[in-house]
Order: structure tokens, then sequence, then C-alpha cells
């Protein structure tokens, strides 16, 4: 009974993304004849063809700059913020630590789409408006990941610190050799977490840019529409696009996560 439950739901879960990839390979008139239909007429790739250029933008540039700008944002959001994470476990008492900690909260709490303005008038002053590296400073902020190393840190024991400590270990092979090595799997999750946020991301992209020179594959998805009216069979082509190197990193980082942890308990 339970396997019949839980494979119900997964059907459910599952179903929208089968549907997009049928429609894909669908014609416009055939998904407006038949939308519940759950096998394609015939594999018509009119689609894929209608998107290799957008508003006169290949679309390999949309995807390229898609995974620049977020393979760049990770990996500066991760980096940053687990070393910030680790300074706050270390150091709470230092000026001003307080105050960086509940500004991460702040994020958390206000509306993500206000705090675009206040960033595109930064980006102005710094002459990073229209850039991609603009771009990936603002992407590679993640408060979340940093609520996730924080409750991490806070985890470990202080007397494996003072241990090291006593045996003369300094501040950078505390973190090297003691802190990064148990702290694999946080790292793991932060990433996968901070890559799935990034990826989706469209609005701050499409504020910050000034040109589609700078556009990833969701504001071409956005656009789309735009300039094709409702044309579902291409949205469906370009959704099936964006969303397939989600799914595949997602399935590779989930395994390699959970393999971790199993690690980490196994030790502990």
């Amino acid at each position: 009974m339970l396997y019949a439950v839980a494979t119900a739901v997964a059907l459910i879960f599952i179903y929208p993304f089968y549907w997009m990839l049928v429609s894909a390979f669908r014609s416009q008139e055939a998904i407006l004849s038949a939308p519940l239909r759950l096998i394609p007429e015939h594999l018509d790739l009119t689609a894929f063809q209608t998107i290799a250029s957008i508003g006169g933008t290949a679309l390999s540039s949309f995807a390229i700059n898609s995974v620049v700008i977020t393979v760049l944002a990770t990996a500066i959001g991760v980096c940053t913020t687990g070393l910030g994470a680790y300074a706050l476990y270390r150091n709470p008492r230092l000026p001003l630590f307080t105050s960086v900690r509940y500004g991460f909260m702040l994020t958390i709490m206000y509306p993500h789409m206000l705090l675009v303005i206040p960033l595109y008038f930064v980006s102005y002053k710094l002459n990073l408006l229209g850039s991609t590296l603009g771009i990936i400073l603002v992407m590679s902020l993640v408060p979340l990941i940093f609520f996730i190393f924080v409750q991490f840190f806070r985890s470990v024991p202080q007397e494996m610190i003072e241990a090291a400590r006593i045996d003369g270990a300094s501040e950078w092979q505390i973190l090297t050799l003691i802190i990064v090595p148990i702290a694999k799997p946080v790292i793991l999750t932060a990433t996968l977490v901070a890559f799935l946020l990034n990826w989706k991301q469209w609005f701050p992209v499409m504020v910050l840019s000034t040109g589609p020179d700078t556009y990833t594959l969701p504001v071409a998805l956005i656009s789309l529409n735009t300039e094709y009216g409702i044309n579902f069979q291409a949205t469906m082509a370009l959704s099936t696009i964006t969303v397939l190197p989600v799914v595949i990193v997602f399935i590779l980082t989930q395994q390699r996560v959970m393999g971790s942890f199993m690690a980490g308990a196994v030790k502990g």
C-alpha cells in the first residue's frame, strides 16, 4: 500500500515534466486539439529549429551564459559564504559580526525582487551594469547556504578545535585539515542548493543586463512568448532544454551528497 501511494505521488510530480517533453515534439495544432495526449503523433522537431535563434541571438549564447554565470556564482557564493560562516563561528564577538548575521536573516525575509533595485544602482556606480561579472557577483549572494554552514559549524565540538590548537595547529591548519574534511557533505549540499537556485534566476539577470549578450536560458524562455506569442511547442522545447541540465546535475550531485552523508554517519 505504501509503495502504491509513493508511486502515485511520484507520477503526479513527474507528469508535468513528461507532458512538457512530449509537447516539445508535437505541433501547435496537435497540442491545442488534444492537450492531454501522452504520446506524440510523430517527432516534430520544428520547435527546436525555431528556437535555434531567439531575437537574433543564438540559443548557444544563452546556454553558455547560463553555465558560466551559474557555475561561477555558485563557486564564489559557496567559498565566500562558507568562509564567512566559519569566521562567525570562530570569533562571534568580533565587531559587526552580529550585524552581518542579522543582515543575512534580513535578506531572507525581505522580498528578493525588492533587493534588485538597490543592487542595480550599486552595479551602476561600480560600472558593472550590463556585464557578466556584475551579474555573477549579485547572484553569488545566497543567504540560505549561509545558514546551512552556520548550523553545521555550531555542531562541530569545540573540544576538537581546542585539542588541535593545543597540539600546535594554526588557524589555517584547523580549517583545511579538520573543518573542511568533515564539512564535505555540507559543502556538497550548499553547492547543490546554490546551483539550483542560481540556474533558475531570471529577474536579476534581466534587470542587470543591458542587452541579450548576458541573457540566460530562463530569460530567453520569458522573451520567447513575447516574440512568438503563445507558441506552446517552442516554449516546451526551450523549457526542456532549460530543465534537462538541472535534472542531470541534481541526480549526479544528490548521489554524491547522500554518499557523503552515509560515510559521515559511519565515521561518526
